[in-house]
């Protein structure tokens, strides 16, 4: 048996090029351009085949006869037993004229040469896109009845099956199969596309909320969805049979599913929040189209959209097949595949193995550089209170990394120590001694970074003071709250807006800004620091948006306890967990990195979410904590005695010990 295949090298052409040569005795021509010569010895490595088995036919399915030289025209004439062709373009967000190029003309061209090679049978893999948004059941001996296929992809499809009915001259028979994934076996899948344009979102609500958390999800049209190895072998098996000239197949899951369940049945593989309510997606068709064209008109509205897709790595496209209202019969199918053994396997068996690969090699994030040097490398990054603590730790990243790395801080030997421990490990700091809480000081060191370095490009703005004072403890110790806000808040601002211009004239910039868990969860006897620190994260949110479309970034770290001098004077947090100035350092690092708006920790997030929801119930809760811990000794005047814990604290220590989030 003798076989010609266009596509071979696509995902289903190159395993279907392996299921034919299992056949013994087969033969299989397959059309490669010239330009790709070099593919095949790797393409036969892949078969197991051997030159005699499997032979290349240089052409180009753009052009007349798919541009194959004459003699191997004459070569092929009466030889082929079965041809299939595969090569299409299958990509939503390709342009309308390499669709039409490829899908319409390329089948056109394939059609004319399968007659010049007097091929025995033609297989055309076409595509359920073939029939449009077709409202209702499309039955396999449906094709004229198709509708609303103005979408490129949609029409070149259609277009390019109506070819075969009409023009083909030799025997032929057309397949749809639904939206092709990755084998159900392996999960092995060649690009993203179809359900995996929503993995991006699934795997940021993974990272965002607990499992178990309800989670609200779309429900949407209904979508069919095939693993690889079903078309292939469904293919290969219906393709030998008799009697299946002039008919075609539907290659689908007789069950089908609505969006909502595949996002659900995906989100239960990747370990992601269970989505256990729906919304109808349907919905949004009730918005009149001259209401969507008149919001899209908005810059505001479009650049919205584009940010949020482009985050998700969602093509344009996609969203308006949410409601895909086409089902598809498969009688003809399922009849032809009794007694072999091959059916489609149900996507709740499988669909962990396509999670599993695509988080492993389809990611888009893993062909992003997202390592620490690939960002700071040869950039200028300030570190302020980087002398000790979560800077030095931070300081030490970057300066490894390969960054100009600057700190600056009060005390000399402090700073002089950094450097030399730092010189100790292979690399420099370049430190300079500054005052963030005095204005004047913070202008000159600004000035002298521009001459010095011209600029930054990262800052982190890390130097601050924190006091854990109650409030019936400071009556007469307002100037806590004057020295907490001049440094946290005034000093941070005035470097910053001393930098800001030379990052707006070079259109880069990112700043990160160590704000606190305490600003999430209100924490008691922090009200200065907490203060200084929420007027710091206010400003950042303003000054985000104005320089939003300037190329500068921000990032606010709430941060959780951190075991730094800072923290010292107060005995009680010997025995509740923190995190160590690295791992805090690598916080820093992530913020540089993947630049997101903030970076909060569940514990942080949770209490936001309790103070905004049922703020009494979050008083209640931080009172009693509040109540259950007391001042420190230093806090209370009297460094001599100890603060003795009740056992409801003690309890409380060790019912959270080990919770670092």
């Amino acid at each position: 048996m003798q076989y010609f295949v266009t596509g071979a090298t696509g995902f289903i052409g190159k395993r279907l090029v392996k299921k034919l040569l299992e056949r013994k005795g087969a033969v299989v021509y397959f059309l490669i351009r010239g330009e790709s010569a070099a593919k095949v010895p790797a393409l036969r490595e892949f078969w197991g085949a051997s030159a005699a088995r499997v032979i290349p036919v240089h052409g180009d399915l753009t052009a007349k006869k798919l541009g194959v030289a004459a003699d191997d025209i004459k070569k092929l004439k009466g030889q082929i037993d079965h041809f299939y062709h595969l090569a299409a373009v299958y990509d939503l967000g390709a342009d309308e004229a390499s669709q039409i190029a490829v899908n319409i003309e390329g089948t056109r061209h394939t059609v004319e040469f399968a007659k010049a090679i007097d091929a025995g049978h033609f297989h055309h893999v076409s595509s359920i896109a073939a029939a449009g948004l077709y409202e209702g059941v499309f039955r396999e001996d449906m094709f004229e009845e198709a509708e609303n296929y103005e979408h490129p992809y949609f029409l070149t499809k259609h277009e390019s099956e109506k070819i075969v009915r009409k023009e083909c001259k030799v025997p032929w028979t057309v397949f749809r199969p639904a939206m092709v994934v990755g084998d159900s076996s392996t999960g092995e899948m060649d690009k993203v596309d179809g359900p995996y344009y929503f993995f991006k979102l699934i795997q940021r609500m993974r990272q965002l909320l607990p499992p178990w958390m309800p989670a609200v999800g779309l429900e949407g049209g209904r979508v069919n969805i095939v693993p690889v190895d079903f078309v292939v072998n469904a293919l290969d098996h219906i393709s030998h049979k008799t009697a299946i000239a002039k008919k075609c197949f539907h290659l689908v899951d007789p069950t089908g599913y609505r969006v909502g369940d595949v996002l659900d049945i995906f989100s239960k593989a990747a370990h992601a929040p269970k989505m256990n309510v729906f919304v109808n997606a349907a919905l949004l068709g009730f918005i009149p189209k001259a209401v969507k064209k008149s919001l899209m008109a908005l810059a505001p509205v479009r650049r919205i959209r584009n940010a949020i897709l482009k985050d998700l790595a969602l093509p344009e496209d996609m969203l308006t097949f949410v409601n895909y209202p086409t089902r598809f019969d498969c009688r003809d199918t399922l009849a032809a595949l009794k007694g072999s053994g091959i059916d489609c396997p149900n996507l709740h068996d499988y669909a962990w193995r396509l999670w599993d690969y695509w988080e492993r090699h389809l990611d888009p994030d893993l062909h992003i550089d997202r390592s620490l040097r690939g960002t700071v490398g040869g950039k200028v990054v300030l570190v302020t209170g980087g002398s000790s603590g979560i800077g030095l730790a931070a300081a030490h990243k970057f300066a490894e990394a390969g960054a100009t790395t600057i700190i600056c801080g009060r005390d000399q030997d402090k700073l002089d120590e950094a450097c030399k421990e730092a010189k100790a490990k292979g690399y420099e700091f370049v430190a300079y001694t500054a005052d963030i809480a005095d204005m004047a000081d913070c202008d000159r060191f600004t000035q002298l970074l521009a001459a010095n370095h011209g600029g930054v490009d990262f800052l982190i703005n890390n130097a601050g003071r924190s006091i854990r004072r109650a409030i019936e403890s400071s009556y007469d110790r307002f100037h806590d709250f004057e020295r907490t806000m001049q440094l946290n808040y005034f000093g941070c601002l005035r470097v910053t807006m001393g930098l800001l211009p030379g990052m707006a004239a070079k259109k880069r910039g990112h700043v990160v800004n160590i704000s606190s868990i305490g600003v999430l969860t209100n924490a008691p006897r922090f009200s200065a620091y907490v203060a200084s620190k929420a007027a710091l994260d206010a400003w950042t949110r303003c000054a985000s948006s104005e320089f939003a479309d300037v190329g500068i970034s921000f990032t606010t770290i709430n941060m959780p306890l951190v075991r730094t001098p800072m923290i010292a004077p107060t005995n009680l947090y010997n025995n509740v967990p923190t995190l160590s100035p690295e791992q805090a350092a690598d916080l820093v690092a992530q913020a540089c990195i993947f630049k997101p708006v903030r970076i909060a920790t569940r514990l942080g997030i949770a209490g936001q979410v309790l103070h905004a929801l049922v703020p009494r119930v979050a008083q209640i809760a931080m009172n009693t904590s509040f109540r259950m811990f007391p001042d420190s000794s230093a806090a209370k005047g009297d460094k001599a005695a100890k603060p003795q814990l009740s056992a409801e604290a003690i309890a409380m220590q060790q019912m959270m010990r080990g919770i670092h989030f």
